[in-house]
């Protein structure tokens, strides 16, 4: 079978090594504009602040080693169409300009995502940077070595992590966001606030509700101005991270997409031309704690999609089973992790939900050191299943957002969460972990609002209205 991956990304590059593992005597090509695959865009904030001395280090592959398995790799390629009808490619050489057709058996879309680049004037001077890929990060540390006072826009985990990375090592930052939170896709207002408060504990300059209109400035002066809803604002050099924009032109117009262009999947990634899969930013993926659709570009699903397809590929037989957006932030000396619907998001989707707060400690008091803990724990209240979590201590927390994570995916309730079986060593832990406490929490606030009556969706237990 002749296979064709389009896009060397996190999802094309695990695509690759599975089917070349699995069934190596397969016809495989892959086809990348750039001759630096599988680069983790996580790791340039680390870069930034000098936690991570070489940026080379961000990559886990490379074109060489997908050939020493069995690949025709075709770096430096440009795939200028996709016929789907006639399972063809049309594809430039971006060094010599010749242009060639290929054609596929099963076609693999890995296209990924690039920096949603808003519609700005003066978006293209040569002080304001994009940051995704490699060559991108190299322009940024590269600017940030000559210049003093950045601008940031755009107040998600990238941004955050820049304003946190450079604040670090000297720089002046000031960090736009048009939103009245930062991280409003991931925290509620009182975790946003608290981000707020270490950013300017810090030094760096937050704007919240700041719509930046314009860049101004030409390319040989000192500064470029940002004008914005609240006035001017001088910077060196100005980063743009304002979320991304999934790769899928190629196919348009061939395979069904959602409004913003994203390609929709079945189960086993599959489009709705049977030939043609996708997996990674350019799609779609089934976020669990709602059961709908949502583009959610995040380095875990698209590698999770990219071992899937390499299977389904050949046999349907790895359904992919959703994603509940877990991430986690360190923001100065606090792991921040989060999992899930804030209670925000799941209120605005009409879901009858609610929160609960917890502040302790992750180990008893008695032990020789420990950190205070905060973890708001979101829930519905109809049926009681868990929603979501937010975690922040500057213990190491982020492991439990994966528990949550995955009682979320089972479609646990807080009766679940609130007794089910942890680990109790003091060095370690309470007798009741802290994940059983805040849903112990959530249990007593719907029993003191008159809703007493437990629900358990674990295997193993027997609700009260069943028979023994």
């Amino acid at each position: 079978m002749k296979v064709i991956i389009i896009g060397c990304t996190h999802a094309g590059t695990i695509a690759a090594t599975e089917i070349l593992k699995n069934h190596p005597d397969t016809d495989l090509t892959i086809y990348e504009r750039t001759d630096n695959f599988s680069f983790l865009s996580c790791g340039i904030s680390l870069y930034l602040e000098g936690k991570v001395k070489r940026l080379e280090d961000m990559f886990y592959s490379s074109p060489q080693e997908l050939r020493d398995m069995g690949a025709t790799v075709r770096d430096k390629h440009d795939v200028l169409k996709v016929d789907a009808a006639t399972h063809t490619i049309q594809v430039a050489n971006m060094e010599t300009g010749e242009v060639f057709n290929d054609a596929y058996d099963k076609l693999i879309m890995t296209t990924g995502s690039s920096v949603m680049v808003p519609p700005l004037y003066g978006i293209d001077n040569t002080k304001v940077l994009l940051c995704k890929n490699y060559q991108q990060a190299q322009a940024i540390y590269k600017a940030s070595k000559e210049h003093h006072n950045v601008a940031i826009v755009g107040a998600g985990y990238a941004g955050v992590e820049f304003a946190e990375a450079l604040s670090g090592t000297g720089h002046h930052v000031s960090i736009f966001q048009a939103r009245s939170q930062v991280l409003n896709n991931y925290v509620d207002n009182d975790m946003s606030s608290w981000a707020v408060q270490q950013l300017q504990k810090h030094n760096v300059d937050v704007h919240l509700e700041t719509e930046v209109s314009a860049f101004t400035g030409n390319d040989d002066s000192d500064q470029i101005t940002l004008e914005t809803t609240h006035g001017d604002f001088k910077a060196d050099m100005a980063i743009v991270s304002t979320g991304f924009t999934p790769n899928t032109s190629l196919l348009s117009g061939q395979v069904d997409t959602e409004r913003h262009g994203s390609f929709l999947t079945n189960r086993f990634l599959q489009t709705s031309n049977p030939d043609i899969y996708a997996a990674g930013d350019c799609c779609m993926v089934r976020f669990n704690p709602t059961g709908t659709p949502a583009y959610t570009p995040l380095a875990s699903v698209a590698i999770r999609q990219g071992m899937l397809v390499a299977h389904n590929i050949f046999d349907h037989t790895h359904p992919y089973n959703g994603t509940q957006a877990t991430s986690a932030l360190k923001l100065y000396d606090y792991a921040l992790a989060t999992t899930g619907l804030t209670l925000t998001h799941a209120l605005k989707r009409g879901i009858d939900a609610a929160s609960v707060t917890f502040e302790g400690t992750w180990r008893p008091d008695y032990m020789p050191s420990t950190d205070k803990l905060t973890i708001v724990l979101v829930y519905d209240k109809k049926n009681r299943r868990v929603l979501g979590a937010q975690l922040l201590s500057k213990h190491d927390i982020t492991q439990s957002a994966n528990a949550v994570s995955l009682a979320i995916q089972n479609n646990n309730t807080i009766d679940d969460l609130a007794f089910v079986d942890m680990l109790f060593q003091p060095n370690f832990d309470y007798p009741f972990n802290y994940l059983n406490q805040v849903a112990q929490l959530a249990v007593d606030q719907e029993a003191a609002a008159g809703r007493t009556k437990p629900l358990f969706t674990a295997p193993g237990y027997e609700n009260p209205d069943q028979k023994a």
